[in-house]
């Protein structure tokens, strides 16, 4: 019922930028905290970004901090991530997720997630 389908990873040199679009169905998008995770090799799965239902406040991980923006777009059912001045560091698989109540930087607490899109960052 619910899917969630991340799009737009692909392979950038560092100081590049990649924009990533996670497209929802099967529940009321507008009514949901959204929020994307990333999963680097050999390593747990990490929160990067939140934004609120409504799109007004936005949170994110320090390691991102400055240099991601989350967004949506309630009307299209669409959570962007975009990414600049990547670093090789940055590579890594990334996850969109719906929030159960609320958002988390805690991966247990999401009950949905999209197949993942891989962001690759050269140095």
């Amino acid at each position: 019922q619910v899917q969630l389908v991340e799009s737009g990873g692909g392979l950038v040199q560092a100081g590049g930028s990649l924009r990533l679009s996670c497209s929802a169905s099967g529940f009321i998008f507008g009514s949901k905290d959204m929020s994307w995770f990333r999963q680097a090799p050999g390593k747990e799965r990490e929160f990067a970004a939140a934004v609120m239902w409504n799109g007004v406040t936005a949170t994110y991980a320090d390691s991102v901090k400055g240099r991601f923006t989350i967004s949506r777009d309630n009307g299209k059912k669409v959570v962007y991530l975009q990414m600049n001045s990547l670093k090789p560091e940055d590579t890594a698989v990334y996850y969109c997720a719906v929030s159960r109540l609320r958002w988390s930087v805690r991966a247990d607490d999401y009950n949905y997630w999209g197949q993942g899109t891989q962001v690759t960052v050269s140095s």
